[in-house]
């Protein structure tokens, strides 16, 4: 399980390797050997290397298929990627199962070959000045080749609105990110970029509800199987939602002797925040041992600026606390879990989309268009499932501030616009000449989503870019601990069957998940089925804020450098959020979480750059 590191020649663009496991630019030469796990580079018979980090879980099919034309020196998945390479070319990667992230230097071509898998799971970052080209895992091993570490402004516009970036832009001036399922090409000081998976929303209508619950429970069954593929122990991370909680559970059939680890972890201030009966639930019915961490205020002061160091980035939500926490007790009893990342974003879990839909709902009986697109969804049947929406009341609230009854693509960037809770806190003059809703509408209204398709086009944009977001989370926090998070979910084949069920089945009467929860109705507890107070991995930050965190936290924004970054509007006090943040806010949180990214890399940008001298 390699990281890819950077790469770097000052003197041309031209690349070459040496035999003994160097790649060089013009005259010089540097080490590709690992920084992460001190390996070289893998080369086949041929002279090609390759710098690979992931895990492609098909390798044994693959090289039975490959055997009789390759003569195979190890049992690793990473020289099946080479022979498959040597075999097929770039299109070794419709072959490939799994997650991973690699390079490939071609020495008859004298072509470097980049690609990422097609969901993202695994990161690339990679930089170009012109006559250099470099590549890492982290975006941090970047940063002493920047002639400057600066904030991309259009990053940080991004991060206001969406709490993430969109497109291959990152918060990194100069550093771009190789998008999920593209591939790129560097050849004579030329890089081509390339498509090569995409999902693709051709509605299956021939087939019944039954044929659909069947084929999905066949598909992530055989997943499941695949990842639990290893030669060490695997576990599973437990949340008590459906996806974690069935990825357990089908983990566990698939190894149905010996132990089976879960891990969860709770926050005991209040029982709003404290999911783990569900766990327990799952634990003592499938025959699973938890473990289960208790985090508290002091763990949050402890350990943050760790969280924002291997992140890279402020992100979208303070999950990414709890799960570096979690990711740590996982860490000191297995080396491979299972997560349920992909869940919401394939089969619908957010209530945004219940929200949307009960909208849509009233628009629909008072207009007499109900039925218009591939969704059966009446004011009647939804009723049953607006509990769910308990918890979201100002969400519902800003949701109408501005008038009700626009265009889907209103309504939904309306839902998923971050900007619209900052207000007088933001240097707005930052935001000239930037359109978040055009840059949302790209994504929201594609050729691959049948238009009038409501539910699809909300997952399919989520998909396209919360998704690799909480997947830059999932492998980050697991790997600031050696653990290897893998995602079952998230499997091609399964994937591209989902994107053929119609809407009216993967989100019947408006039901979170309902292809899920009906296809595995007979495995899940009951208890998880039905709930509807689900919130993700809710974190105590309004509570602590107000008590045991106010002094760290006025600490920090009260500083001389806080008080001045250049988005912030120098005339409001970020401190006075302290005191009147609503429960379940993400305000306070995301203006937090980028000040700490700006602490560690920025302030601190003369100690990256001073790496090079070592």
């Amino acid at each position: 399980m390699n990281r890819l590191q950077s790469h770097r020649g000052p003197d041309s663009d031209s690349i070459w390797i040496h035999p003994e496991g160097y790649i060089g630019y013009g005259h010089r030469r540097l080490s590709i050997i690992d920084l992460v796990t001190g390996n070289q580079p893998m080369r086949d018979d041929s002279g090609n290397c390759i710098c690979y980090n992931g895990e492609i879980y098909n390798f044994l099919e693959i090289r039975e298929q490959l055997a009789s034309s390759y003569r195979f020196q190890t049992k690793s998945d990473t020289e099946v990627i080479l022979a498959a390479y040597q075999k097929w070319g770039v299109d070794c990667l419709q072959h490939l199962r799994g997650m991973f992230s690699l390079a490939i230097w071609d020495e008859k071509k004298r072509q470097l070959f980049c690609a990422r898998d097609r969901f993202g799971i695994k990161p690339f970052y990679y930089m170009n000045d012109g006559d250099c080209f470099y590549f890492a895992s982290e975006a941090k091993s970047l940063l002493p080749f920047l002639s400057s570490i600066k904030t991309d402004l259009d990053g940080l516009k991004d991060y206001f609105v969406f709490q993430l970036c969109l497109g291959d832009k990152t918060m990194f001036s100069g550093i771009k990110q190789l998008l999920p399922g593209h591939y790129l090409l560097i050849k004579e000081g030329r890089i081509q970029k390339i498509k090569y998976w995409d999902i693709n929303y051709v509605i299956d209508w021939d087939h019944t509800d039954s044929y659909f619950l069947s084929k999905m429970k066949e598909l992530l069954e055989i997943s499941v199987q695949l990842h639990m593929r290893s030669d060490v122990p695997v576990g599973a991370y437990v949340s008590g939602g459906v996806d974690s909680s069935l990825v357990a559970i089908l983990g566990r059939s698939a190894q149905p002797s010996g132990e089976f680890k879960i891990f969860n972890g709770r926050f005991t201030v209040s029982r709003d925040y404290d999911e783990s009966a569900y766990a327990s639930e799952v634990a003592q019915s499938h025959g699973m041992t938890l473990y289960q961490i208790d985090i508290g205020s002091r763990d949050f002061i402890e350990n943050i600026r760790n969280v924002i160091y291997h992140l890279d980035y402020p992100v979208a939500g303070p999950g990414s606390f709890p799960q570096y926490m979690v990711s740590k007790v996982a860490g000191d009893n297995l080396k491979v879990v299972l997560g349920g990342q992909g869940g919401d974003e394939v089969f619908g879990g957010y209530t945004r989309y219940l929200l949307a839909y009960f909208e849509q709902c009233i628009v629909g009986a008072i207009d007499g268009t109900l039925h218009n697109g591939n969704y059966i969804v009446t004011y009647e049947s939804i009723i049953p499932n607006l509990r769910t929406l308990q918890a979201y009341k100002p969400l519902m609230k800003e949701f109408w501030r501005d008038g009700l009854f626009e265009s889907m693509d209103r309504r939904y960037f309306r839902l998923i616009n971050r900007a619209n809770d900052l207000r007088e806190e933001i240097n707005w003059e930052l935001m000239e000449n930037y359109s978040a809703f055009d840059l949302f509408r790209a994504i929201f209204i594609t050729k691959n989503v049948e238009k009038e398709s409501y539910f699809d086009s909300m997952t399919h944009f989520d998909f396209k870019t919360l998704l690799p977001a909480l997947l830059q989370v999932e492998d980050r926090m697991s790997m600031a601990h050696s653990l290897e998070s893998r995602v079952p979910i998230l499997d091609h084949p399964l994937i591209e069957f989902a994107a053929t069920v119609p809407s009216n089945v993967k989100f019947k009467d408006g039901r979170l998940k309902n292809l899920l929860k009906e296809a595995f109705k007979e495995v899940l507890p009951e208890s998880i089925i039905n709930r509807n107070d689900k919130m993700g991995f809710p974190v105590p930050l309004t509570e602590w804020m107000k008590g045991d965190l106010h002094g760290f936290i006025f600490d920090i924004f009260n500083s001389e450098r806080a008080q001045h970054r250049e988005y912030l509007n120098p005339h409001f006090n970020i401190v006075s959020l302290l005191d009147r943040e609503e429960k379940f806010s993400r305000k306070l949180w995301g203006l937090l979480s980028l000040e700490l990214w700006q602490q560690e890399f920025h302030d601190k940008a003369h100690i990256y750059k001073d790496l090079l001298k070592e």
